[in-house]
């Protein structure tokens, strides 16, 4: 959907010549012939720049300017004036324009003045988002969830943030099952107190007792000095237990030792500690399976899943997928200092269509990275090769392969391109490579297929999450440029 522009002037005829110009540019216009029109037109939201005249019969330029910084404070607007006196354009600065110009003005000025105007509305955005989420402040109403699945997901938040009940959120990998957590903290009254996050399973298990429930000085090798664990730190907060499937058997008793009591045991230490903390676990696993298999302790599942809840994948809530893209354009618009306007419809309907096995945080990086290489206003569907299978130029078939496959190679050439050999396990002179250096290629090679999504990564490498971290570290492979990828 395009950047709706709201031209405000009396005259019929500067407001039909600025929409059309405005509507030649990919923009929405709306118009109002007053003031008062105005406000009530934003009052009713879809603005996102305002081109507004300064001279009008009623309430003018100036009152109207006045009463957004009230009503609408980071609204854009930017002031037409037939008179570019210099002080009436400090007068409209003061009261909250971000641009003007003298009318009449060319196409050209009237589209640099509404670039930087969005401009200017993305970067206020992501500095706000910024500083919500440092301080914890990110609800539910600043989620976006408008299918019917993450209304449900809502409603139930909204009723655990009115209590300090156990949660249990299950779901895929990059579901958003952490922002859902964060924002019953946010909701709850314990907002503004501590909130930590322990990935369960990126813990080694030699080190888990320690990180949770904290140390004592000389209480093992290597315990230099005290250290109070994830338990403690939460304290008066909420701790949320990620991956909480992946906990070894012999911390789920000390866990649920914790969560009875309410205090812990550091060790080394000779008196358990007092906490008051609210635990919020996830999991991308079945947990009942795993009680069933003997890898999850029954009393401990029961302890946890009090009150659970449900993120559905993104291919159960498709009807936000317009706006999330939206959402993450104007967040790396302002990151990267880009001017992405939107995608394009075609672009757009190819996105929701699409199933994304990595749910939200596929669909992040997937934008992140046609944001970063758009030549264009609009993302176009070669903006996204993974998905639409359409790329750079790929060289023709031979012709053995006859005229019956060029249809699968114009769908998926650089998909097929992709999956040959991505791991070489023969040397050039011929003879198998060493097992540790196929190993560590196959490794790398599925962090970047899947992202960065190391439960992903785990499952389809059939390892555990604490193997897999273990041999990034034997390895020395770079996690963090395969998320932000």
């Amino acid at each position: 959907m395009a950047k709706t522009v709201l031209v405000v002037d009396d005259d019929p005829t500067q407001r039909r010549l600025m929409q059309a110009v405005i509507e030649k540019q990919g923009y929405a216009a709306d118009t109002a012939e007053s003031g008062e029109a105005a406000l009530d037109r934003v009052s009713r939201g879809g603005v996102d720049v305002m081109l507004l005249d300064l001279v009008m019969p009623g309430m003018d330029g100036m009152e109207t300017l006045e009463a957004l910084r009230v009503k609408a404070p980071d609204l854009p607007v930017v002031v037409l004036t037939a008179h570019g006196g210099i002080d009436t354009v400090v007068g409209a600065m003061r009261a909250g324009a971000t641009d003007f110009f003298v009318k009449p003005a060319s196409p050209e000025r009237i589209s640099v003045s509404l670039r930087n105007a969005l401009k200017v509305k993305t970067l206020t955005g992501e500095v706000q988002r910024l500083k919500k989420s440092a301080e914890g402040g990110l609800t539910f109403a600043d989620m976006i969830a408008g299918a019917p699945a993450m209304r449900q997901v809502v409603r139930l938040g909204q009723r655990a943030a009115a209590s300090n009940i156990p949660i249990l959120i299950t779901g895929e990998s990059g579901a958003g099952k952490e922002l859902i957590a964060r924002a019953i903290q946010a909701e709850s009254d314990r907002a503004g107190k501590p909130f930590v996050t322990v990935n369960c399973g990126a813990i080694p298990e030699n080190l888990v007792e320690s990180i949770l429930f904290g140390h004592e000085k000389g209480s093992f090798t290597g315990a230099t000095g005290k250290h109070m664990g994830k338990f403690q730190e939460a304290d008066g907060g909420t701790l949320f237990l990620d991956e909480i499937g992946e906990l070894p058997l012999d911390m789920q008793v000390k866990l649920l030792r914790a969560l009875q009591e309410g205090e812990v045991d550091p060790v080394g230490s000779k008196r358990p500690v007092k906490v008051d903390v609210r635990i919020i676990s996830a999991t991308n696993r079945d947990l009942a399976e795993q009680v069933k298999a003997g890898a999850f302790r029954e009393d401990l599942f029961y302890r946890l899943n009090v009150f659970p809840i449900e993120a559905p994948p993104l291919r159960a809530r498709k009807e936000d997928v317009p706006a999330l893209v939206r959402h993450f354009i104007a967040r790396f618009n302002a990151q990267e200092n880009k001017s992405v306007i939107d995608a394009a419809p075609e672009t757009m309907a190819m996105l929701a269509a699409h199933d994304w096995p990595g749910n939200v945080r596929q669909l992040e990086n997937a934008v992140f990275r046609a944001v970063i290489l758009a030549d264009g206003d609009y993302l176009s569907p070669a903006d996204f090769p993974q998905i639409s299978g359409v790329s750079a130029p790929v060289a023709a078939a031979p012709e053995a392969s006859g005229g019956d496959a060029q249809p699968y190679l114009n769908g998926a050439a650089a998909a097929a391109s992709a999956a040959q050999a991505p791991v070489e396990i023969m040397d050039e002179g011929g003879h198998l490579r060493s097992l540790e250096a196929i190993e560590r290629d196959l490794i790398s090679y599925a962090i970047e297929t899947y992202a960065g999504r190391m439960s992903e990564v785990a499952r389809r490498l059939g390892v555990g999450r604490s193997t897999l971290y273990r041999k990034v570290r034997e390895y020395d492979l770079d996690v963090d440029e395969a998320r932000a990828g």
